[in-house]
């Protein structure tokens, strides 16, 4: 008799169909069966929010939810994000500010970040600190995520984009 069971969630738009182990994880769900990267496993428990992605338009942390709590779910990740450009002047002001150093952390970075100014527009640079502290970074000390995240909101409430940064040879 097989413990498996079968699922269906939309994963950055598209329907995807599995059998899985109940007790599945989704963060392993998508990076084992998905081969979506963008999500990674750290702390396994929740803290350092490596694994952070959308499930119906909310950040959770897909190390303590599993795959079978998205069955009939919308599931974003980083890499469905990215293409989309949902994120791309906050990717932008990462790496202006150098916020994406070893990059191990960032997709659950952008993607706090991203709720952030979505709930919170107006948010000062002491609520940036308290809305990511559940975030973990061992490369940037902080100040330079907070400072990319503090100019997408200000460029946002005046209107103005985020411009690429040029690279010349």
């Amino acid at each position: 008799m097989s413990l498996k069971k079968t699922i269906s969630m939309t994963v950055n738009g598209l329907p995807v169909t599995a059998e899985i182990e109940p007790r599945k994880h989704l963060v392993d769900f998508l990076r084992e069966d998905l081969h979506l990267k963008g999500p990674h496993l750290g702390c396994e428990q929740g803290a350092c929010g490596a694994c952070t992605v959308k499930v119906n338009g909310q950040i959770i942390r897909g190390c303590l939810y599993l795959a079978i709590q998205a069955d009939g779910a919308e599931v974003e990740t980083i890499e469905g994000l990215t293409k989309s450009g949902a994120l791309a002047d906050l990717q932008e002001s990462f790496m202006r500010h150098n916020a994406m150093q070893c990059g191990f952390c960032s997709s659950g970075m952008l993607l706090a970040a991203a709720e952030l100014i979505e709930q919170r527009p107006k948010a000062s640079r002491e609520e940036v600190r308290e809305w990511i502290s559940g975030n973990y970074c061992r490369c940037t000390g902080y100040h330079s995520i907070v400072d990319a995240i503090v100019d997408v909101l200000d460029a946002r409430a005046n209107g103005q984009k985020i411009k690429p940064v040029v690279a010349h040879a």
